[in-house]
């Protein structure tokens, strides 16, 4: 409540430079607004705060940490509130943690993170820089418009940089001396882990202590006023702005973000433990996609607020329209329209689309559209086959020459049974004729499923 009377009584909007600019540098504001805010610290300084994001343009900073080779959904909120930032008008910087990686932040972990070799962990920081690049780079194209003024560039560092050439004693002499052991103690992801029977390593306990000085060096070489994450990083951030205020004298400040947990309380995106991961490769448009639809009504509203840029208005008339007729999903489609957009593009989103279409509405005219390589795409697990076509050929000898059934006498007895499918429809004749435009598609195609799940792709030449 505090906060919240805070923001208020700071949101009068102040004239900038940039006439055409039509968002306020208020981030704070903002993210309240849409629900993503958390924390700000110091609390009594959030005045302060906002003053100094609407005097100018200030850098705003996110660290992600290299222990897989993609990130997940559960960084997106995090990932969305440095283009919020961007949005109005600020610096966002994207730390990627080449040199934190190795040392594995304990935060929210019950025993020590496995350590990376080199080889994994290089591979890690590319597939993260990907992932960050794709984003901002599609925000880009696809959410704003230049008459909504100029975006920043945003800044990737990776904190190897810095620590790969520093000597332990010089950075104990310099920097560790700002630390107090009772208050690092203290924080919470020590603390749990000291209480446990695992315990806490020295590399561990030393991590608060280099995202520390990772802000303190993006402060003097960025003017980086703010540092975003969620609120599971509390420990760590107090810590860097607290050696910030120490080394400089000069205040920074915490914005945290809510974690995303699902209306189970699970974490946001896992569901039996994969994650659903923002690298194309590891989860397809589709996948992300699906994901989305399925989220249920009792989410929609934060998940709008989170994970699109609508305005809150239309954000509103789509929950309206969504009551009206639940059934029909039009809130879950808005929402994974709009995410499979932001992570994907345009043509992650369009095979997203013409999957849905194809395997949940049988939709043959979608099918007919797609190319080979969409298809491919699209039916990622099912085997592939080039076929040289010959008149005469019937669905039973097609089915046993690409390798759907062992022997004649399966395929005799799924075909009649109802559990041979081309091209969404069910074939139950084994002698019909394969005839162009009813079995072979005008994309020179034919899908091909057994069962439920087991698909063939045909190209004909």
């Amino acid at each position: 409540m505090y906060l919240k009377k805070l923001v208020s009584m700071n949101t009068r909007l102040k004239v900038v430079h940039n006439p055409v600019r039509q968002y306020s540098r208020n981030i704070v504001k903002l993210l309240s607004e849409r629900g993503m805010l958390h924390t700000v610290f110091p609390r009594e300084t959030v005045p302060s705060l906002i003053k100094k994001l609407e005097s100018k343009s200030r850098g705003v900073y996110a660290g992600f940490d290299p222990t897989a080779d993609s990130l997940h959904i559960g960084n997106l909120a995090v990932i969305i509130a440095l283009i919020h930032a961007q949005r109005s008008g600020h610096v966002p910087i994207a730390l990627i943690g080449g040199g934190t990686g190795r040392v594995g932040d304990p935060s929210g972990k019950s025993v020590e993170r496995p350590a990376l070799n080199l080889e994994v962990l290089n591979r890690n920081i590319l597939g993260l820089k990907t992932d960050l690049e794709n984003i901002f780079d599609n925000h880009r194209k696809y959410f704003w418009t230049s008459n909504s003024g100029d975006l920043k560039d945003v800044v990737m560092v990776n904190n190897e940089d810095w620590y790969k050439d520093m000597n332990i004693l010089d950075f104990l002499g310099d920097v560790g001396r700002h630390f107090r052991l009772g208050t690092m103690i203290s924080r919470q992801a020590v603390k749990s882990r000291l209480d446990s029977d695992e315990g806490i390593s020295l590399t561990e306990f030393t991590y608060q202590t280099l995202q520390a000085y990772d802000w303190l060096k993006l402060f003097k070489d960025v003017d980086c006023l703010v540092q975003v994450g969620g609120n599971d990083q509390m420990g760590n951030i107090s810590a860097g702005q607290e050696l910030v205020s120490r080394v400089l004298d000069q205040q920074v400040f915490g914005v945290t973000i809510p974690l995303m947990v699902s209306e189970t309380g699970d974490k946001f995106g896992k569901s039996a433990g994969t994650p659903v991961w923002l690298n194309w490769a590891k989860t397809s448009p589709f996948q992300v996609y699906q994901y989305m639809l399925r989220r249920p009504d009792s989410e929609l509203d934060r998940l709008l607020k989170t994970f699109t840029f609508l305005p809150l208005g239309e954000i509103e008339n789509t929950l309206r329209k969504h009551s009206g007729k639940p059934e029909a999903r039009y809130g879950q489609e808005k929402l994974a329209e709009n995410l499979t957009l932001l992570l994907h593009g345009e043509r992650g989103l369009s095979i997203a689309q013409k999957s849905t279409n194809i395997l949940f509405k049988q939709s043959v005219e979608e099918l007919a559209s797609l190319s080979v390589e969409e298809t491919r795409e699209i039916f990622q697990q099912a085997d592939y086959i080039q076929k040289l076509y010959q008149p005469g050929v019937c669905i039973l000898d097609f089915a046993l020459s690409i390798g759907c059934f062992k022997t004649e006498r399966d395929a005799l007895r799924i075909i009649c049974a109802g559990g041979f499918y081309l091209n969404n429809n069910r074939m139950k004749n084994p002698e019909e004729v394969i005839v162009h435009g009813t079995h072979i598609l005008r994309n020179n195609i034919s899908l091909v499923r057994v069962g439920k799940k087991n698909y063939y792709v045909v190209e004909w030449t």
